[in-house]
């Protein structure tokens, strides 16, 4: 950590930077002695990438960042911020600490925060940033959390923990055993110190997967941005063996959208289905996720077109956590009946249908765009249709 970086000249050619070419400065280099070119160009690329992903860093003086990838693993502002207010109390430990944007959230909803990481001059940075953003109350530690907890008594409130999917790994199927720490290798030590803990992995991991490695898993948090799944949270409690909840939230720009249900209900309730009716539904992605299929058809009282299309109809319009259509005419699959239709021009959706959007657009010859959307599946008598509708 090369705390000229922070020198007023620097950081004002950093901000200067932040849209220039990267190829150029590197060709060009600079004026400063004590600070290398690429140590500068390391720290624009950075603080370009929080720019919208971590406003409050970027938008503070003398933030000292690290390079690209670490930023790119890291936790969004929006997220941390939904994760922190799932969960409160006086003590919380991290684990994996990173760049500590969970930490910071964190520090919001407990008296004290430990933020361990195993990377010493991460650590350094993260320490450094918290004092530039007035942040009194987070402990970092250079250690590797799970050493850490081997050698204290202490006990925590939470135990938060990311691991990272191991390199060798890559390519193959995503279990929590292949990541670093290993997490249901160690959750007898995690229970020592905590009864509760929650755990953030990637999307990529299935639900059935990690509930079949991990043990005492009380709610799963399902987690998207803008309708891209970003982080699933497994909260672990202590002895819990009562029925898995699963909680999802598509966080957006002015509001949220929210279903819960849990996998019990799941597995043991059925859909009605039907004929399109008014209106038509497609879950937001949080909900294919989860897998909340039937519940969703029984929470809200409307009807499935087919067991494997996940789209949904109803009569009356309902407040739905998705995409909600009305719907003009449905279409026999078939070229004769689509031309009557005269549509050259439309949004394609394809759900439980034996052909791609590329192949249908080739095949009909419809452009993209326009306001009319086009969903082509098959409904629950095994007829492929065509459903034209308009999205509201």
């Amino acid at each position: 950590m090369n705390t000229n970086i922070l020198n007023t000249e620097i950081q004002a050619f950093i901000n200067d930077n932040l849209n220039a070419n990267i190829t150029s400065l590197l060709l060009k280099g600079t004026s400063f002695s004590t600070v290398e070119t690429k140590d500068i160009i390391e720290q624009i690329e950075a603080k370009k990438r929080c720019e919208k992903k971590l406003p409050t860093w970027f938008t503070s003086k003398k933030i000292y960042y690290p390079n690209k990838l670490n930023i790119e693993q890291t936790s969004s502002e929006i997220t941390a911020e939904h994760k922190s207010q799932l969960i409160n109390g006086e003590s919380i430990i991290d684990l994996t600490g990173g760049f500590g944007v969970d930490c910071y959230y964190f520090s919001k909803h407990f008296k004290t925060v430990k933020h361990c990481e195993i990377n010493e001059v991460l650590s350094n940075i993260v320490n450094h940033n918290y004092n530039q953003l007035n942040v009194k109350n987070i402990i970092t530690l250079k250690t590797d959390g799970i050493e850490y907890l081997k050698d204290i008594e202490k006990k925590y409130d939470w135990i938060y923990i990311d691991p990272s999917r191991r390199h060798d790994s890559k390519g193959k199927v995503f279990f929590l055993n292949d990541c670093l720490p290993n997490v249901p290798e160690n959750l007898e030590l995690l229970f020592k110190h905590s009864k509760n803990i929650i755990i953030k992995t990637s999307p990529l991991l299935d639900i059935s997967v990690g509930i079949g490695e991990l043990k005492q898993v009380k709610t799963i948090h399902v987690v998207a941005v803008n309708n891209e799944v970003k982080e699933l949270l497994w909260v672990l409690e202590h002895e819990f063996t009562g029925n898995v909840q699963i909680e999802t939230v598509n966080l957006k720009k002015e509001d949220k959208e929210s279903f819960t249900f849990s996998l019990k209900s799941e597995k043991t309730c059925e859909s009605k289905y039907s004929q399109p009716l008014t209106y038509l539904y497609e879950p937001n992605a949080t909900i294919l996720k989860a897998g909340g299929f039937n519940s969703i058809s029984n929470q809200l009282d409307i009807f499935k077109l087919h067991k494997h299309s996940h789209l949904y109809t109803s009569n009356n319009l309902i407040d739905f956590p998705g995409r909600c259509f009305k719907i003009e005419k449905v279409i026999p699959y078939n070229k004769k009946e689509l031309k009557k239709s005269a549509i050259n021009k439309a949004n394609i959706t394809t759900r439980n249908f034996p052909e791609t959007v590329q192949q249908i657009r080739k095949k009909l010859n419809i452009k993209d765009g326009g306001n009319t959307y086009l969903f082509f599946t098959t409904n629950h008598q095994n007829q492929k249709i065509i459903i034209q509708t308009n999205k509201l």
